[in-house]
């Protein structure tokens, strides 16, 4: 799946099948549904999740924890916008 069509996708009522957890998390996001991308990242051990999870919390304005999680997943700590961040790691996990 390219960036692009999973970008498409979201104008579906699911995820595509077969989306590792961390997509699904980034998919739920991308329809503006929060807590249910939360929920999804919380209960993954990767460094992948770790670094959803850091977006999400950047989303939510909380850069403590967006800062945890960024360690987390050993990744320096984003600035710009979470538009270019989400699609960043869309890419990066397609």
């Amino acid at each position: 799946m390219t960036p692009a069509a999973f970008k498409r996708s979201l104008s579906n009522a699911v995820p595509p099948k077969a989306l590792a957890p961390e997509l699904q998390a980034l998919w739920w996001a991308g329809k503006g549904d929060w807590d249910k991308a939360h929920r999804i990242v919380m209960d993954e051990h990767s460094k992948a999740a770790a670094w959803v999870h850091a977006y999400l919390h950047r989303v939510e304005g909380d850069d403590g924890n967006a800062g945890y999680w960024y360690r987390q997943a050993q990744r320096k700590a984003a600035t710009g916008a979470v538009e270019q961040e989400w699609a960043a790691i869309v890419a990066a996990l397609l």
